[in-house]
């Protein structure tokens, strides 16, 4: 039986000038001439994808879309039409994301998570609705790093993320510290696995939290002198590890954040802080 959307191994049963027909005794597929791996014989197997050309014929294909049926990856907008956004999935033709399937208005050369599935004409078309599509059986705990694709947002909740683009996960909308938009790629780190499977994530990492502690420290001993401290950041990694008991890095990162925070002015060679 030849299936639409899936990798298989079907047979040559005969060819033809522009190619040859797999399948079986019931149906039998075209695959394109220079689709043909060389060498290739009546009765011998070849693993092809299936899918429809732009005539909505069913077509085999040798070469590897990014995407298959039931999946979801990161997919390139090449061109919005009166009918959807097509996509680049690595094929001749491009995939169709229908506007009924879109959740946001997308735009040409960004990427969007999405999902595969057949319309009611058996083709094979793209959704941003993927909530369904998600896994639960992730191979991550808690304090893990992992990276995702944000593919929708609550504003009573947070944001949806699809980890490694397949599996459950919410920044909630108290860890959701900056402006996260659909389609944008993030960096978190898992603060629990509930119950369900599904990981509640934080884009600040702990890093984060150690940036503040250090500037805090950092301006607590600036007080202390008076309100100035005799160096800047390019200051010897052995002065500040004597001084703060923190690396030179670690002193730069706490730095620039009191800096941003506009509560020091760094001068040629001291720190003060701003009066």
């Amino acid at each position: 039986m030849i299936k639409v959307g899936e990798y298989q191994l079907l047979t040559i049963k005969r060819k033809a000038d522009f190619g040859v027909f797999v399948g079986d005794d019931e149906a039998q597929i075209l695959l394109p001439k220079k689709q043909v791996p060389q060498g290739s014989e009546i009765g011998d197997e070849v693993e092809v994808f299936v899918y429809r050309d732009s005539s909505d014929r069913l077509i085999a294909t040798v070469n590897k879309p990014t995407i298959t049926l039931g999946e979801t990856a990161r997919l390139k907008v090449k061109q919005v039409t009166k009918i959807g956004a097509f996509m680049d999935w690595g094929l001749e033709k491009d995939l169709l994301l229908p506007f009924k399937e879109q959740t946001v208005k997308v735009q040409v050369d960004k990427e969007y998570l999405v999902g595969v599935y057949l319309d009611k004409s058996e083709r094979l078309c793209a959704t941003m609705k993927v909530y369904n599509y998600l896994k639960t059986d992730s191979p991550y705990k808690e304090e893990d790093t992992v990276e995702g694709t944000v593919y929708n947002y609550n504003p009573e909740y947070g944001v949806f993320v699809a980890v490694d683009d397949k599996y459950h996960a919410m920044i909630q909308k108290k860890e959701a510290t900056k402006d996260l938009k659909v389609g944008d790629r993030i960096e978190g780190r898992v603060l629990a696995v509930r119950k369900d499977g599904k990981l509640d994530l934080s884009i600040r990492g702990k890093s984060y939290m150690q940036i503040d502690e250090n500037a805090e420290k950092i301006y607590a001993v600036i007080e202390k002198l008076g309100g100035k401290l005799p160096y800047t950041d390019k200051a010897s990694p052995d002065v500040i590890k004597k001084d703060f008991s923190m690396s030179k890095n670690d002193f730069k990162k706490a730095v620039g954040r009191l800096l941003k925070e506009k509560r020091i002015v760094i001068g040629k060679n001291e720190i003060e802080i701003k009066g």
